[in-house]
């Protein structure tokens, strides 16, 4: 397994400096966003992150994420050009010796929490989701706080947006995914990249948007829709752990060998669609990341992992569930896992 850490690029606050002081770190997750959404990354900005992250001898080989635009999702306007564009960027990542491209394709919104800065019993605060909250919020009428909005998107088109995904159910969004994948996953095998769509998060729909990347089920039927390597999917025990019906041991089995990338983060089930997020050791939530960990080795899992959402800690300030010193921590505590697991393993434990 490569350790990786999320970095928000050349005005991220935290620098690569403190980032390769992690032991393990190997390199570093991250993405252009100078750019639309939509369109064509340059050269240019790639080949800066690229020299940014080497020069403090990090890789560059994992991409979270290239947006995938709404006309794609919605299988209307100019979805054939961005799709074309889509096509150019993986050709130009894959140039730039990038390995693996999360993304997702949930409609609007990416990531959603009902509150950012939760507090806990410690002092330190987390993201939090409560499903009554989210019910009485009315993206339509009122001035929406969007955490998990991309900075590429704006608010502006908001309600126009929604309006189009008004004719849009489940079954229409697998059809505009399966175009997508069917152009996009053969131009990824010849770039040797491996595409993983991150779950939906949270695995459920909202505002009346369909989500379909949210249980075993459906990832075996994405999985099917286009059956190579380079069409897999990011594991995050954070977004599929929240529902109570999901075995994450059980999908990690169902599988095997079709996921390049994996989120480890803990989440703590507070109830009925309501969580808050946690520190990642185990007794701290609600998933058993002992039992995840030793089912990813077990399954001959290989590939890149990085500690996802973290708390607030020790009075640090900045992008919320992104600080430091949390996922630093949760890195730590990862990597002794897997170093455990490893030696039960060798010693036939």
């Amino acid at each position: 397994m490569k350790m990786t850490f999320r970095w928000y690029g050349l005005d991220d606050k935290i620098s690569l400096k403190y980032i390769r002081q992690i032991p393990c770190m190997s390199g570093v997750v991250t993405a252009v966003y100078d750019t639309p959404v939509g369109e064509v990354w340059s050269r240019e900005s790639i080949n800066a992150l690229k020299t940014a992250a080497e020069s403090e001898g990090l890789s560059f080989e994992v991409i979270e994420s290239v947006p995938v635009h709404e006309d794609i999702k919605l299988g209307s306007g100019d979805a054939a050009r961005y799709i074309e564009n889509y096509k150019e960027n993986v050709r130009r990542l894959g140039e730039a010796g990038v390995k693996c491209i999360c993304y997702n394709f949930m409609p609007v919104f990416d990531w959603l929490r009902s509150e950012l800065k939760k507090e806990n019993a410690d002092g330190s605060n987390a993201l939090a989701y409560d499903h009554k909250t989210v019910l009485a919020m009315n993206p339509l009428t009122s001035d929406l706080d969007l955490p998990g909005w991309d900075s590429s998107y704006t608010k502006a088109g908001l309600k126009e947006l929604l309006n189009k995904y008004s004719g849009i159910d489940e079954e229409k969004l697998w059809e505009n995914l399966a175009v997508f994948l069917k152009a996009v996953i053969p131009v990824a095998e010849e770039a040797g990249i491996k595409m993983a769509i991150h779950p939906d998060d949270p695995p459920w729909g909202i505002f009346g948007l369909p989500r379909i990347i949210t249980d075993k089920k459906n990832l075996k039927r994405f999985l099917d829709i286009v059956d190579s390597p380079s069409n897999g999917i990011t594991l995050c025990t954070g977004s599929l752990g929240v529902s109570t019906s999901n075995d994450l041991v059980d999908i990690i089995k169902a599988c095997a060998g079709r996921m390049p990338f994996v989120h480890l983060r803990n989440i703590k089930i507070t109830g009925e669609k309501c969580f808050e997020e946690s520190g990642h050791i185990s007794a701290c939530g609600s998933l058993d990341m002992y039992e995840i960990i030793k089912a990813l080795k077990e399954t001959g899992f290989d590939g890149y992992i990085r500690p996802d959402h973290g708390r607030m800690i020790w009075g640090e300030e900045g992008k919320a569930g992104y600080g430091l010193y949390d996922r630093a921590l949760g890195a730590m505590y990862l990597w002794g896992l897997i170093e455990a697991i490893e030696k039960q393993s060798k010693e036939g434990k």
